[in-house]
């Protein structure tokens, strides 16, 4: 699996070769610098870590600081690591090189995305669990028409079973998107315009796999 990490910019729309109008997500990938490489003889086996986005000095803990300067590079932000990277990297990458775009990826073809999803907050079951709510009959709600109703059985199991969907926090996932296209790639900004959305919000971190 290769991959690289970037940061999600925006989203725009372009027309793709078919005339139809196609929603976009614009993410800046790279440059990342390899910061760890693993072998199967050493470490059990074989992955790249990459790391990204520049980070103060003073906000970097010593145990890092000394794993960056290994490297030969400033701190950074997000490390990721990409386990069996693909072969034309095998034998060729090394602690302190850096990762661009367009050498990973190629236009048309296709990635997996994985983000954090945005935040909601404490929710009810309507927002967070698609719920109809009573509409407009009563079933004895009263006022209380996005209310879960009824969570429980009856006399056995007299409990609520795990598991059950109610109100809660919603959002702040790991999601993966899968099958997204790569529209456009311009490797002078180290962008990548990929077919769809994304998960999360502006500036956050995205990961790209292959």
């Amino acid at each position: 699996m290769s991959g690289i990490i970037g940061k999600k910019i925006g989203m725009t729309s372009i027309y793709g070769a078919d005339g139809r109008n196609v929603a976009c997500t614009v993410i800046e990938a790279g440059p990342c610098v390899v910061t760890q490489v693993k072998n199967e003889s050493t470490d059990g086996y074989k992955a790249i870590q990459l790391s990204y986005d520049e980070r103060k000095d003073k906000n970097t803990p010593k145990a890092l600081k000394g794993h960056f300067a290994k490297a030969k590079t400033t701190p950074k932000k997000k490390v990721v690591e990409f386990r069996d990277f693909r072969e034309e990297f095998e034998g060729q990458v090394k602690i302190g090189d850096k990762i661009m775009v367009g050498e990973v990826f190629k236009e048309a073809e296709f990635l997996d995305a994985i983000g954090t999803s945005k935040g909601k907050g404490f929710q009810g079951v309507v927002k967070r669990h698609g719920f109809a709510g009573v509409g407009e009959a009563t079933h004895g709600q009263h006022n209380r028409l996005r209310a879960p109703g009824s969570i429980g059985a009856c006399s056995f199991p007299s409990r609520v079973f795990k598991g059950i969907r109610m109100a809660g926090r919603t959002g702040g996932d790991r999601v993966k998107v899968i099958n997204l296209q790569i529209m456009k790639i311009m490797p002078e900004k180290n962008l990548i315009v990929v077919s769809g959305s994304v998960p999360g919000a502006k500036n956050s971190y995205v990961i790209l796999e292959k």
